[in-house]
């Protein structure tokens, strides 16, 4: 069975911790501060020498920043294919695309999703010399457009659609039937590109079908305009300032007590964790908690006592609202080197579901945030793309660069095997049926253990004492790594045990 560490760098951090001990052991005792004794002022050049690798790493860093700034400033256009027999998932949400009533639903619902990419020249990182995130930030990234995903469920209607997302014409992806008689696969369908004229359909539809597809369509509502107030204010959180509660700044800062930094590589635990510490620190996200799951297990007391303000409370307020919402976040690891087969089918019936807010994971070193699926390619969004900061300080930014009009798909068995996934439930009721929707998805895969499970009680009772997701105690004890047996050969497991 694979099993995940909570502490997302209880190896790895021992391992950074040890690192940095000996690097501090290893410069000049002038350097050492506190942990060795200074010597007196002077001009020996051997203390200039000392000074040259602090130089040096700055001007590698620049170099670097200004590479990624071109490797990833620009990008080929290039249209995604979708057929129209299969349904595409999107997020617990599906649609046939045989219409353009119901492509333009899929349009305005991935459009709708809040995009954030890599961003440059945005104030200098604390401790660093980063003004960019581009080449080591994608995880972070991908971690915000999965958090970003619950705040949207849990401020904004249902349902919602962006406004602006009319306005979006040039959406890069094309609808074609694979195995249609008069039209070789693969031949591209009209379907919508540049404002639609009075395209005739390829097919007539029947009335029952005209009347679905009828209702179906998203005309653009009073309550989503209604709206655009939260979300405007929403994607200030991720701003690239040094105070947005959600932004890379406050994300970087707050990974530092996991032993990372500015210029680290993130995994998928560790951002489920850093994440969990944002929304805590903050009072923006009001009514809303974060759970990480521990070692492949929900325990359901624990998520109870995280989110029932009626136990915090010595005499219970009648007025008050007695159930916090709750993102409930599971880091798993899908296989060894590479992604498990078997849990394919698994990881669909998960993306269908109404409580699922997405997935964070990718390729190896390269992350990416996954919302959905067509037959056996996953549907994602990159945070691969190099755009300037935005100012969301000002009262009228653009939100334009903050959503995506191009849909990517990659294969199933391209995936890297390690991830986060997300689930919300808004009230007690919704939670309950969380756990039973997704035990039922659980249950799919044909492997003899499934990804995850959810159990009664709470962590401590299985021995992971001061380590409950609501507090930042001790990490919780695993085997020691003399006793992981094969897991020792596994490459980029660095956040996982294999039992």
């Amino acid at each position: 069975m694979n099993s995940v560490s909570p502490s997302a760098a209880q190896y790895v951090g021992g391992v950074m911790q040890d690192e940095l001990v000996d690097s501090r052991r290893q410069q000049p005792p002038e350097r050492q501060n506190s942990f060795g004794p200074r010597l007196p002022q002077t001009l020996d050049p051997s203390r200039e020498a000392t000074r040259e690798p602090d130089e040096m790493d700055k001007l590698k860093a620049k170099m670097m920043s200004a590479w990624n700034n071109v490797k990833y400033g620009w990008t080929v256009k290039s249209k995604t294919s979708f057929n129209k027999i299969s349904p595409v998932t999107v997020l617990g949400h599906s649609y046939l695309l045989n219409s353009e009533d119901e492509v333009e639903r899929f349009r305005l619902a991935f459009v709708s999703r809040i995009w954030l990419t890599y961003r440059r020249d945005f104030p200098q990182l604390e401790g660093s010399t980063w003004t960019t995130d581009c080449g080591w930030g994608c995880m972070l990234r991908s971690g915000q457009m999965l958090l970003a995903q619950g705040l949207l469920v849990h401020l904004m209607p249902r349902d919602w659609a962006w406004p602006g997302a009319q306005q979006l014409t040039d959406v890069d992806f094309e609808v074609f039937r694979p195995r249609s008689p008069a039209r070789a696969g693969g031949v591209p369908i009209p379907s919508f590109g540049s404002p639609r004229g009075p395209n005739t359909p390829e097919k007539s539809l029947s009335g029952s079908q005209a009347s679905r597809c009828s209702q179906k369509k998203r005309p653009e509502s009073a309550k989503d305009r209604q709206a655009e107030p939260i979300h405007h204010k929403l994607v200030t959180w991720f701003g690239d300032q040094p105070l947005a509660p959600f932004g890379l700044h406050q994300l970087v800062e707050i990974g530092k007590g996991s032993g990372k930094k500015a210029g680290d590589w993130y995994g998928p635990c560790i951002v489920a964790h850093i994440l969990r510490k944002a929304v805590a620190k903050t009072s923006v996200a009001q009514n809303l908690a974060v759970y990480v799951a521990q070692d492949c297990t929900v325990y359901r007391e624990d998520v109870v006592r995280l989110c029932d303000l009626s136990l915090s409370q010595t005499v219970p307020d009648p007025s008050s609202q007695a159930w916090k919402s709750v993102i409930i976040l599971v880091p798993v690891r899908l296989g060894g080197e590479a992604l498990n087969p078997s849990y394919i089918d698994c990881v669909k019936n998960i993306l269908k579901l109404d409580c699922c807010i997405g997935i964070i994971g990718g390729k190896p070193k390269h992350s990416l945030y996954f919302i959905g699926f067509q037959d056996e390619q996953l549907l994602y969004l990159d945070p691969h793309y190099c755009q300037p900061m935005i100012d969301v300080t000002q009262v009228s930014f653009s939100l334009e660069s903050f959503h995506c009009s191009s849909p990517k798909k990659m294969p199933f068995n391209r995936m890297d095997p390690s991830c986060t996934i997300g689930f919300y439930a808004k009230n007690k009721k919704d939670f309950e049926s969380l756990c039973s929707a997704v035990s039922m998805a659980l249950s799919s895969s044909e492997e003899k253990y499934p990804i995850f499970t959810f159990v009664e009680g709470q962590g401590q009772d299985y021995g992971l004492e001061g380590h409950s997701s609501n507090h930042s105690g001790p990490a919780a004890h695993i085997l020691p790594l003399g006793k992981l047996g094969r897991s020792n050969n596994i490459s980029n497991s660095d956040e996982f045990v294999f039992l």
